[in-house]
């Protein structure tokens, strides 16, 4: 539905029970956004949206593991940015098995933005991500600011501005998803770049 872009909205949407294992690969998601929390919170680098998508788990995490996600975020970073660079930023970025991701905000501060970035993720990690945005301004005002359109499409499962989707899917429905990234205005004439940090681990070939 079409909402105010002051004050998107969510609409409730009903699901069938989930099934044990994606409930397991959903519970990755919530792993992997604490490790990487609390690694910015002590300095492994910097990242001013995460602690407001992510809460800060009072459990410590191994200097290893913390290294590890180091190497992962700064890994994928570089990768992402010299694509950006080749291309001109002429380009769209889908980030597949996104979670709490903050890539987008930290793309748009170094002024290195697609010409759309896409995120897909279960529908329910995506209604509590869009739910954080709706209510923290830090991260909704970016996403406004770039909009240009007069409403913003929102809904519990999906948001597509003018530079920025993030929709709920299953990765394993490819007819689905197809579908719900053309409503997201996908452009199949431009360069795209599909990053999986994990999310293919879980996935059968």
């Amino acid at each position: 539905m079409a909402t105010s872009l002051r004050r998107p909205s969510f609409t409730g949407c009903s699901s069938s029970p989930p099934d044990a294992d994606d409930e397991g690969v959903r519970g990755t998601c919530e792993d992997a956004s604490l490790c990487k929390r609390f690694a910015v919170s002590i300095g492994y680098w910097q990242d001013p949206y995460i602690p407001h998508l992510v809460r800060l788990s009072k459990e410590r995490k191994a200097p290893e593991i913390n290294r590890g996600y180091f190497a992962r975020v700064h890994g994928v970073s570089q990768l992402i940015k010299a694509f950006l660079r080749k291309t001109g930023c002429n380009c769209q970025i889908l980030n597949l098995g996104a979670g709490m991701d903050t890539t987008f905000w930290r793309l748009k501060d170094e002024d290195l933005l697609p010409s759309k970035y896409f995120e897909i993720d279960f529908p329910m990690i995506v209604t509590r991500k869009l739910h954080s945005i709706k209510l923290k301004p830090l991260l909704s005002k970016p996403i406004l600011d770039l909009h240009s359109e007069d409403t913003l499409q929102m809904d519990g499962h999906t948001l597509d501005s003018t530079r920025y989707a993030i929709i709920g899917a299953d990765l394993r429905d490819i007819p689905e998803l197809e579908e719900k990234l053309k409503k997201c205005n996908m452009n199949t004439q431009l360069p795209t770049l599909l990053v999986a940090e994990c999310v293919l681990v879980y996935m059968s070939p």
